[in-house]
């Protein structure tokens, strides 16, 4: 049954017009075969160049990638605990954080916190707006709070992406975002994804409250300009911009940085590590709060760190590294892509595959 799959395997290779039947028979001599308790992998490598890699569970191919690590082109299919299947580390990905497009609440210049309040019309162009100056940068997963404001920004963002424009194996692949429940069980079983196709064309997004703004306590809803006047400016200013002091039974910044930079940690840096190309779509502390630990920046660096709405900044993860890259002016902007040789590479796909 294995040396069946793996002349399967050689088939598939071929018919992508990779190599001549002949060159790649010759070539195919260096390839391994390894059994394990759960079925069997092949990595055949071709010209010391390339390598292909098979997996074979149940008797049926469940996974093949063009690399022996996992690549910017490749399709994420991500358990719902978030755990990472492979170890493997990547020698780059792409970080991108973004924070939500303007709210009601923002529109009225109201404390908002964790209220969960929609997108106005501004921030809908926002969202796009930002989606249109990441639509050439590759994207496996997507993070977001569990608020409407920043979930409505990366869901209208990614309807930007060229990838959605990408011919694979069928004649068109859309890829879509689509929200992971694991709340309960039931919710898990509900939202199940019976084709397997479907998934290959679905970009997972997770939902975390950790990412959540700081909570404003009994600021929210309140005018900023009357709060001001009620409090005082310096009083409103300390709140607002110190960082371990809290507004009433709120939440000061150095407590939304220890939910979201543990959460980041845990859950978000074993996927770049792993080469995932990430987005997260958040808030203005939660934000602030994961660039302070990428940026290393001290508890008074970060207090005048602003971060505009609808403003992508992209990191390049490089063992173990956050290179910050600023933020993309333009989907042509060609520097973005020449900071690294896998987003060049990516560009240039979707180029050759679009026209």
């Amino acid at each position: 049954m294995a040396a069946t799959a793996f002349n399967g395997c050689i088939s598939t290779i071929k018919s992508h017009g990779h190599k001549s039947n002949f060159a790649l028979d010759q070539e195919c001599r260096n390839s391994s075969l390894r059994l394990t308790s759960k079925g069997f992998k092949i990595n055949l490598e071709v010209s010391g160049k390339e390598r292909y890699c098979f997996r074979k569970r149940g008797f049926s191919v469940i996974q093949a990638s063009s690399s022996s690590q996992t690549t910017v082109l490749d399709q994420v299919s991500t358990p719902l605990n978030n755990k990472v299947d492979t170890p493997k580390k990547s020698s780059e990905a792409a970080l991108i954080l973004i924070r939500h497009g303007e709210s009601l609440w923002n529109e009225k210049n109201l404390f908002t916190g964790c209220v969960d309040v929609p997108l106005t019309k501004k921030g809908v162009e926002e969202a796009v707006e930002a989606g249109k100056r990441i639509s050439n940068i590759p994207v496996d997963m997507i993070y977001t709070s569990a608020l409407i404001r920043a979930q409505m920004t990366a869901m209208l963002a990614m309807t930007q992406h060229r990838r959605k424009k990408v011919a694979t194996i069928s004649p068109v692949t859309i890829t879509v975002p689509i929200v992971l429940h694991n709340e309960s069980e039931q919710a898990k079983s509900w939202s199940q994804i019976f084709s397997e196709e479907t998934k290959k064309q679905c970009i997972p997004v997770v939902t975390a409250w950790q990412l959540n703004e700081r909570m404003y306590g009994e600021l929210q809803g309140l005018n900023k300009q009357e709060t001001a006047d009620k409090y005082g400016k310096e009083q409103v200013h300390e709140w607002r911009r110190s960082f371990d002091i809290p507004p009433p039974n709120g939440e000061s910044l150095e407590m939304c940085a220890e939910r979201a930079v543990a959460y980041f940690k845990e859950h978000i840096e074993p996927q770049l590590q792993a080469g995932k190309n990430v987005m997260i779509a958040a808030h203005g502390n939660s934000l602030r709060s994961i660039i302070m630990y990428l940026d290393k920046l001290t508890s008074q660096e970060v207090i005048s760190l602003e971060l505009s709405t609808g403003i992508p900044m992209l990191y390049i993860v490089k063992e173990e590294k956050y290179i910050r890259r600023g933020s993309p002016a333009a989907p042509s902007e060609a520097s973005v892509y020449a900071y690294t040789k896998n987003l060049a590479r990516y560009r240039q796909k979707l180029d050759e595959m679009v026209h």
